[in-house]
């Protein structure tokens, strides 16, 4: 019988009704009491390292959770963490790149309705990403309504609905029905793990980051207090990877936070199929200054990267190559 470890975080999933509204009060026992037929397919333990609202999650305690699972990593054949879902995408991306060669299941769910609350989605959703942890494949993945996803391309997209979450730009790992889990047949050739590489934390992130969604009109002098101010810029251009240049001349003031030395990584606004900066005359411009192309990567996962390998590289031209090439299936090759 496997043993896995259930780490909680506080986040809807663990809240009960106060005075003033929905607060975290389930520790990881008290969450694992409430679905009692999983002791009977695995060894599950459980371990409290928070107990916040998801939306007060930070870099930092992203890192006590990767911090956690490194720590028991031995102990354990996978592990589940219950998290709140505002952030969900953000933390699970964040342990994707700090959990280096990962060769164990980690799984991070939460839920719509706090578990004690009536049609509750929280039990199925504990359960399904134990089950799903069981089958011991590596890597960091997101469970919810019945759904495993790539933990590097959750995204929350419903503010209430059971299925909140989907997968941007990638199929879904697996489904779970009557807690029977089937796989995707591709899936393992999009999430590879070298096994030849040793896994280890690298838990290193630098938050001097910004994030700017262009709208017409946007000022351009906006970059001048990033550059001042920040290391590294994620710009959300229009549709395929647009930027204005002509009379908001943001193209311009582009090339100078790259001569300045500040990394720029450009995306874009829509949800599905990425960028490509060879198709205008403007991208093709862009593209000529050192610009990082996030391709088709989440917004949680482009932040979190850009996080990692600032924090864990100084020349430009490593972080290029680190955003730009897949990890965990982040990217589309």
């Amino acid at each position: 019988m496997k043993k896995i470890l259930l780490v909680a975080t506080g986040g809807t999933i663990a809240s009960s009704e106060s005075e003033h509204g929905l607060s975290p009060s389930f520790d990881a026992e008290g969450l694992l009491a409430l679905v009692p037929e999983i002791k009977d397919i695995c060894d599950i333990s459980g371990k409290l390292i928070m107990n916040i609202d998801s939306t007060n999650m930070s870099p930092n305690m992203m890192i006590k959770i990767a911090q956690t699972i490194y720590e028991n990593y031995h102990e354990y054949d996978g592990f589940v963490v219950t998290h709140g879902t505002d952030t969900m995408g953000y933390t699970s991306a964040a342990l994707s790149y700090m959990l280096q060669n990962i060769k164990k299941t980690v799984v991070v769910t939460g839920s719509q309705i706090a578990i004690g609350a009536l049609y509750t989605d929280a039990k199925k959703n504990i359960s399904d990403a134990i089950r799903f942890a069981i089958e011991g494949m590596p890597g960091i993945f997101v469970a919810f309504d019945g759904k495993i996803i790539n933990g590097t391309r959750a995204k929350k997209i419903r503010t209430r609905s059971m299925n909140a979450f989907e997968s941007i730009n990638s199929p879904y790992v697996a489904e779970i029905k009557l807690g029977k889990v089937t796989f995707n047949k591709d899936i393992h050739e999009i999430i590879k793990v070298d096994a030849s590489k040793p896994f280890k934390l690298q838990t290193s992130l630098c938050t001097d980051i910004m994030v700017i969604k262009l709208f017409t009109g946007i000022k351009p002098d906006i970059f001048d207090f990033v550059k001042n101010h920040y290391k590294g810029v994620i710009i959300e251009s229009f549709g395929i990877g647009g930027i204005p240049s002509q009379e908001y001349n943001i193209v311009e003031k582009v090339k100078e936070l790259i001569e300045s030395g500040v990394v720029v990584v450009i995306t874009t606004q829509c949800l599905e199929e990425g960028i490509d900066l060879g198709i205008y005359e403007v991208g093709q411009e862009l593209a000529k200054n050192a610009v990082i192309c996030a391709g088709d990567m989440n917004i949680e996962a482009i932040i979190a990267k850009l996080m990692w390998a600032l924090g864990n590289f100084e020349n430009m031209d490593d972080i290029k190559y680190f955003i730009e090439t897949p990890v965990l299936g982040d990217i589309s090759a």
